[in-house]
């Protein structure tokens, strides 16, 4: 397992994608996949860093694990920012038009979508989110 600490902040995005975009091609990772991790890695870490520790900035640890059977790789974001749990919301209801649908949740709803499983638990003063896709 690789782990990266780093401030949750929007300019860190950049490095936190490479640093899971390195991990990931060392298994040789279809583009087609990785372009669905890079999106719910976005999105995990910018709501991060925008909404856990208004008004100030506060670090964010991500860990890369690729796992053999079956060949997954397993994704987690941790933080001591406020406590909340994205997959608590209701999905937004995608059959309404875009002017139609309340704001915000979209960017979870495609996160979960994209990946094979997620996962949110609060322990020990920290958020803790996982993410796992079938490479």
């Amino acid at each position: 397992m690789k782990e990266l600490d780093i401030q949750a902040t929007t300019e860190n995005l950049p490095q936190v994608l490479a640093f899971v975009d390195e991990e990931i091609e060392k298994a040789d990772c279809p583009m087609k996949v990785q372009m669905q991790i890079d999106m719910a890695v976005e999105e995990i870490f910018i709501n991060i860093a925008n909404y856990a520790y208004i008004p100030d900035v506060g670090p964010a640890q991500i860990r890369v694990e690729v796992q053999e059977d079956p060949l997954s790789v397993v994704l987690s974001f941790i933080d001591h920012g406020k406590p909340y749990d994205p997959l608590a919301k209701d999905d937004p209801d995608v059959t309404l038009s875009a002017e139609e649908r309340k704001i915000g949740g979209l960017g979870i709803f495609l996160a979960k979508k994209s990946m094979d499983e997620i996962n949110y638990e609060y322990k020990d003063g920290h958020n803790i989110l996982t993410m796992k896709k079938r490479l």
